[in-house]
């Protein structure tokens, strides 16, 4: 499932350029999801970003699933690149993995980020129409925010 659902996403068919897509990989379904529904609620009624979560095992439990990660990159692809953000150290070994084994759409990216931070940066970055190398520093830039 990606935020929003937009059968009109941007793309050829749109006469737009295509979006870059963000996937977030967390060990939860539902910390995922949250994250995914923040991010794309915070682009304050922009272009559509594809942005999907991949959160959880293959059984529904904590964990990460390489076949969830793999659906919810292909369901964000739309030509001009895929930002992978992952919470946690298998969730990160495990997109590792899929790149090496070119098991991701091509011009996908592990991206260095924060997770809740990052993604904000990410898909409100790409939302603005920002190629992947943009949206993967607004993400990475992310970890000098301060809050103090």
């Amino acid at each position: 499932m990606t935020y929003p659902s937009d059968p009109a996403a941007p793309g050829p068919a749109s006469g737009r350029a295509p979006l870059v897509g963000v996937v977030l990989v967390s060990h939860s379904a539902s910390v995922a999801a949250a994250v995914a529904e923040l991010s794309a609620g915070l682009t304050g009624g922009a272009a559509d970003v594809p942005v999907a979560p991949a959160g959880g095992g293959p059984d529904g439990g904590l964990g990460t699933s390489s076949d969830l990660i793999a659906a919810a990159a292909r369901s964000v692809d739309r030509g001009a690149g895929v930002a992978v953000i992952a919470d946690l150290g298998s969730a990160v070994l495990t997109v590792k993995a899929l790149l090496a084994d070119e098991e991701l759409p091509a011009n996908s990216r592990l991206v260095d980020a924060p997770f809740l931070e990052g993604a904000v940066a990410a898909v409100v970055s790409a939302s603005a129409g920002a190629d992947l190398d943009t949206v993967a520093a607004a993400a990475e830039e992310a970890y000098s925010y301060r809050k103090t």
